[in-house]
């Protein structure tokens, strides 16, 4: 596959080459699984569980429901016997679909821990975990709010209620008490604030949870003082018309690893900024799945792991996992 150069709306600019391992037979195993499905009896349609036909349950963690509705949908119409119904839900619900079977294939921003592992081997279940992409989180404002520049020490005295006020960000008086609001309780976001932000400290009490993450959007869009974290997969392809609604009511902030006086070193959640690592708040994407067999499940793993779900994760704004990068810097431009 040819390489080809992916707009950043940044300076750097991301050129990929696609790697040539791409589905392991699944495009071979579709043609098998059109000729296994037949007809009963009864006139109606039986439909085997393939890599490319039956029925699948999946829980995604909800921050990444815009690139996996359109894994699933493209993975849907290439294989008209696949049915794959998706459940968009906090990333410990989803964990706990998998552990209890009511899921065969999760979405998680993590891999999964020790217990996790331990409860599904006693059922003699060995996990397949696959790194598919890297994706961001970005903080996010309200249009009116000047502070666009935040370091990860300001992020962390806000998070954790150390800083309370607007003013005592920049010292402007055009703001006043800061509202924190993210996507829902028992979210990756959440978790990852924690973890990689507050470095296990608390979060302030003074915090807000939305029932979903167009709501949050609308939320910060509404409230002057509001400060919300968000996957940047909802907000980074700018083909979509959706996400373009979304950006025209809120800002995004730029984030440093510390303070600087040059507005260069403070960052966006931008595809480049995300392949060379240098944006703070990055995050692997994982398809798990607890299928032993060679089903549905393991076709859409494959899939989304392969060239042509690695294609869409690129489209999306994201950093697929596999494939070769380069970054360009078009500054001449």
């Amino acid at each position: 596959m040819s390489g080809f150069i992916v707009s950043t709306f940044k300076k750097p600019m991301i050129m990929m080459r696609a790697s040539r391992w791409v589905l392991g037979g699944i495009v071979a195993l579709a043609g098998l699984a059109a000729s296994c499905n037949r007809p009963n009896e009864k006139g109606e349609l039986e439909v085997n569980d393939t890599p490319t036909s039956g029925k699948l349950t999946i829980s995604v963690d909800e921050t990444f429901q815009p690139i996996m509705k359109a894994e699933t949908d493209t993975f849907q119409e290439l294989y008209q016997y696949a049915k794959i119904t998706s459940s968009y839900k906090p990333e410990q619900d989803a964990v706990e679909d998998l552990l209890a079977n009511r899921s065969r294939v999760i979405v998680l921003s993590r891999e999964l821990t020790a217990d996790e592992r331990a409860t599904l081997n006693k059922d003699k279940i060995v996990p397949e975990v696959v790194r598919v992409g890297t994706d961001g989180l970005a903080i996010i404002l309200h249009p009116s709010n000047p502070d666009t520049l935040l370091t990860m020490d300001q992020l962390r005295d806000i998070f954790t209620g150390k800083t309370t006020r607007w003013d005592q960000i920049s010292g402007k008086k055009t703001l006043s008490d800061i509202n924190v609001v993210f996507d829902a309780n028992r979210s990756s976001t959440t978790r990852f604030v924690q973890d990689s932000i507050t470095r296990g400290a608390a979060l302030t009490s003074k915090i807000y949870a939305s029932k979903s993450n167009p709501a949050l959007i609308d939320y910060v869009a509404s409230h002057p003082n509001a400060i919300g974290v968000i996957g940047a997969n909802w907000i980074s392809d700018r083909d979509d018309k959706t996400v373009e609604n979304f950006l025209d009511k809120i800002r995004v902030a730029a984030i440093a690893p510390k303070a600087s006086a040059n507005p260069d070193d403070y960052l966006q959640p931008y595809q480049a900024y995300l392949a060379l690592k240098t944006y703070p708040l990055r995050r692997n994407l994982y398809v798990i799945s607890r299928d032993a067999r060679t089903g549905l499940g393991k076709g859409l793993v494959a899939f989304v792991a392969g060239s042509k779900g690695q294609l869409i994760i690129l489209k999306s704004g994201l950093v697929p996992a596999i494939g070769q990068t380069r970054i360009v810097n078009t500054a001449a431009q």
